[in-house]
C-alpha cells in the first residue's frame, strides 16, 4: 500500500496527454486543485476526497483521432471540514477555470488516506482510551494498532449528521509483530472525524488477550524449505504485446488502460481485430464497489459491514508491485497518479502489471487413422493491480485470451479478521483459528460494472437457460434438452441470479451485426463461484448494499450511474445505487447496455487461514458467442520444442 506524500510539480508544463481517456496526470491533479482553492476561496481545513478525469461523452470518444484537440476536465469531491459540507466541482484545465461547483447535502465521501492516521493518533491520546488499555494490562499505546472502520448507517440519533469512524484495535508485542493476533477485544472508540474528536469510548468489558504470536514475516519464520528448485520465466525477443502511453495491442486484442482513486484499475475500449478491423466488445470495465458482510451480532462487531472501494477508494490502497514477487516475467508496468487529500499528488509507482503467461493447451486432437497430432499452446495477457484495505489484499487480475474470452479473477489474501474469545469459549459465528482466537464467518461481494458494446452500441441481453424437453413424441427417449434464450427487455426482468442447475448464463447481442451463419453475434457472461448473503433483508447492510441481492443487473447507459452503491455509500442510510438507478424499470432492449456482475466469495475461516490466509479465488468469464465466423485461433503457429514443431 502506498503511503502518500505531497508532491508538486517541477514546472507549469503539463505531461503529453495523446486521448481524452488518459487518467489525470500529477501536474493536472495539482494544477486542478490549485485553480479550484484560488477560484473558490477554500479554506484551510478542506480535504479533497477524488480529482479524477471528467470522462468525455462517449461520442467524442468514439470519433476521436490522434490530432485531433482533447478537453480536459478535472472532477473534484471536496469535504470541509469547518462546514461540514460536500461540494463537488468541475474545473476546465483548457480554460483554468472553475465550470461548475455544487454543495452536495447529506453526504459523506469517502475515508481519506490522511484521516487515518489523524485519527490512530487522536485515539491512542485520549486518556480514556488509555485508562481502558491500562484495565487490561497495556501500558505502551504506541505498540496498538487502531484500525478506523467505517461506521455504517444504523439510524443512531447522536450519530445523525456527523462525519464517523469506528475504531477496531490490537496490540503489537514489538514494531513489527503481527498485532492482528492480540485484538483487544471489547474495547473501541467512535471518532468524529470532521472535529477530529473523540465521540465516546465504548468498553463491553475486558477479555484476556490471545497468547499466542501470529507472526508470518520471513525474519520470524526461521527454517524454509530446501527443495524448490529455480523456474526461470524469459522472453529472449521481448513480450508480444506494444504499449502507446495508455494504449495496448497484444494479439489482435486492443485497449486502454486508465486508473481511479475509487476504482483502481479501468480498462477502457476493449475491442478485437478481425477481417481487417478492431470489433468492439466492451467501452469500459471495472469494480464499481464491494462490501465485506461480517455474520456476529455482538458488541460492536454487527457494525463491521465495509464497502472497501466506496468508503475507502480501493485505488488509493493499491500496492507498488515488485518484479518476481507480484509480478513474473517480461513486465510492462503502468504508475498511478492520485491526489492526496490536501490537493497534492503522490504517484504509485508500478501500480498495473502487464505481462504473458503460458496457459496450456489451446487446442490440440490427434487423428487415430493416421497418427496425425495437431496441438497449440495457449497464451493469454494478464493485466494486474493488488490492493490493501487495512488486514485483507485483493488482487484484481484481468485475463485476456488468443480466442477472443476475457477472464476477471479476484485473488483474495492477507490476514483474516479477528477477534478475542474467552478461554474454552466455542464461537457460534466464527472459527477459532489459534488459542483464545476468533475469525468470524464473513463474505466479500464485488460487483463489477462492464458497460457492454458488443461489435456497436445497440445490444440486447438474454438469459440462456438449458430444458429437458417433456416427454412426448419430441423427446419419446427422454433424452432430449435444449439451450432456451429469453430476452430481458426492462431493468426489473433484468434482475437475475445464478442457476448452476441450468447452466444459466447471460448473452450480450447485436441484433443488427449478423455473422457468417445469419445469427447475431454476441458475447456471454459466465457466471464463476458464487452466492447469496445471509443477512435479513430487514438488516443495515442490506439495505446500503442492495446489489447484493441479485447477480445480474442491466441498465441503459447513463455516465453518472458509475456505482452499484452510488456515489456516497459512506454512512448513507440505504437505496441507492442500483436500487435507484432501476426504479423507473427503463427499457434494456436492442439499447447502450450496462450489465453488473455481482459475485460473492463466501469465507468460513479455517486454521489453516491463519496467521495469513492463502490465495482464494473467484470470478467470471465472457466469451464469444457467434462473434466470429469460426474458430479464430486456427492461425496460432505451433510451438516449437526440442524435436521440432508441437505437430506431427
Amino acid at each position: 500500500m502506498a503511503i502518500p506524500t505531497e508532491k508538486q510539480p517541477d514546472t507549469g508544463i503539463r505531461q503529453a496527454v495523446s486521448h481524452p481517456l488518459d487518467p489525470l496526470t500529477a501536474e493536472e491533479i495539482v494544477e486542478a486543485a490549485n485553480i479550484l482553492k484560488s477560484q473558490r476561496r477554500l479554506g484551510s481545513r478542506v480535504r479533497f476526497e477524488t480529482i479524477v478525469l471528467r470522462e468525455p461523452g462517449k461520442p467524442d470518444v468514439l470519433s476521436f483521432q490522434p490530432g485531433n484537440s482533447i478537453r480536459r476536465d478535472a472532477f473534484l469531491v471536496v469535504l470541509d471540514n469547518e462546514e461540514e459540507a460536500t461540494y463537488e466541482a468541475v474545473v476546465s484545465l483548457n480554460e483554468g477555470r472553475v465550470t461548475d461547483w455544487n454543495k452536495v447535502p447529506g453526504v459523506q465521501p469517502r475515508i481519506m488516506f490522511d484521516e487515518f492516521f489523524e485519527c490512530e493518533t487522536l485515539v491512542r491520546a485520549n486518556p480514556d482510551f488509555r485508562a481502558a488499555l491500562a484495565k487490561r494490562g497495556i501500558s505502551d499505546p504506541d505498540l496498538v494498532m487502531v484500525d478506523p472502520w467505517s461506521a455504517g448507517y444504523y439510524g443512531f440519533a447522536d450519530e445523525e449528521g456527523r462525519r464517523l469512524a469506528l475504531t477496531r484495535n490490537f496490540l503489537r508485542s514489538s514494531p513489527t509483530d503481527n498485532g492482528y493476533a492480540r485484538p483487544i477485544e471489547g474495547l473501541s472508540a467512535l471518532v468524529d472525524l470532521n472535529k477530529m474528536e473523540v465521540m465516546r469510548i465504548d468498553d463491553y468489558g475486558v477479555v484476556p488477550l490471545p497468547p499466542n504470536p501470529g507472526n508470518y514475516a520471513a525474519e520470524f519464520v526461521g527454517e524454509f524449505r530446501q527443495d524448490l528448485k529455480p523456474l526461470e520465466i524469459t522472453q529472449p525477443e521481448g513480450p508480444s504485446f506494444t504499449v502507446d502511453g495508455h494504449s495496448v495491442a497484444w494479439q489482435k486484442w486492443h485497449l486502454r488502460i486508465g486508473f481511479t482513486p475509487r476504482e483502481g484499475l479501468v480498462l477502457y475500449n476493449v475491442g478485437y481485430e478481425d477481417q481487417g478491423r478492431v470489433r468492439p466488445i466492451l467501452y469500459r470495465a471495472a469494480l464499481s464497489d464491494m462490501v465485506v458482510p461480517y455474520g456476529d451480532p455482538s458488541k460492536d462487531h454487527y457494525r463491521k459491514n465495509a464497502f472497501d472501494a466506496g468508503e475507502y477508494g480501493i485505488g488509493s490502497l493499491t500496492n507498488s508491485l515488485t518484479l518476481g514477487c507480484d509480478c513474473l516475467g517480461e513486465i510492462h508496468y503502468f504508475d498511478a497518479d492520485l491526489n492526496t487529500g490536501r490537493g497534492g499528488s503522490f504517484t504509485i509507482p508500478n501500480a498495473v502489471c502487464m505481462h504473458e503467461e503460458d496457459y496450456g493447451i489451446l487446442w490440440k486432437h490427434t487423428d487415430w487413422r493416421t497418427g496425425q497430432v495437431e496441438v497449440r499452446r495457449s497464451r493469454r495477457l494478464v493485466i494486474s493491480s493488488i490492493a490493501t484495505v487495512g488486514n485483507y489484499e485483493y488482487g484484481f487480475f484481468w485475463y485476456f485470451y488468443q480466442d477472443g474470452t476475457i477472464q476477471l479473477e479476484i485473488k483474495l489474501t492477507g490476514i483474516i479478521n479477528t477477534a478475542g474469545i474467552a478461554e474454552g469459549e466455542t464461537p457460534r459465528h466464527g472459527t477459532l483459528v489459534a488459542p483464545q482466537l476468533n475469525a468470524h464467518v464473513h463474505q466479500h461481494f464485488f460487483n463489477f460494472r462492464l458497460d457492454m458494446s458488443v461489435d456497436g452500441e445497440a445490444n440486447t441481453v438474454l438469459e440462456v437457460n438449458t430444458v429437458a424437453e417433456p416427454l412426448g413424441p419430441d423427446n419419446p427417449h427422454g433424452n432430449a434438452f435444449y439451450a432456451e434464450a429469453t430476452p430481458l427487455k426492462t431493468e426489473q426482468e433484468a434482475q437475475r441470479v445464478i442457476d448452476p442447475m441450468s447452466g444459466r448464463y447471460w448473452l450480450v447481442s447485436n441484433p443488427s451485426v449478423k455473422n457468417a451463419l445469419g445469427r447475431p453475434v454476441g458475447y456471454k457472461l459466465m457466471p464463476g463461484e458464487n452466492i447469496l448473503p445471509f443477512a435479513h433483508p430487514g438488516a443495515s447492510i442490506i439495505q446500503r448494499a442492495g446489489f447484493m441481492t441479485r447477480h445480474l443487473w442491466v441498465t441503459p447507459y447513463a455516465p453518472d450511474e458509475l456505482s452499484a452503491t452510488g456515489p456516497y455509500p459512506n454512512q448513507h442510510p440505504g437505496g441507492a445505487g442500483l436500487p435507484e438507478y432501476t426504479r423507473n424499470d427503463r427499457k434494456v432492449e436492442n439499447t447502450d447496455v450496462v450489465l453488473w456482475y455481482t459475485l460473492g466469495y463466501h469465507h468460513v475461516p479455517r486454521p489453516e487461514d491463519w496467521p495469513i490466509s492463502p490465495v482464494g479465488y473467484c470470478g467470471f468469464s465472457l466469451k464469444p458467442v457467434g462473434f466470429f465466423d469460426t474458430n479464430p485461433v486456427l492461425d496460432v503457429p505451433p510451438s516449437a520444442h526440442h524435436n521440432g514443431a508441437c505437430h506431427a
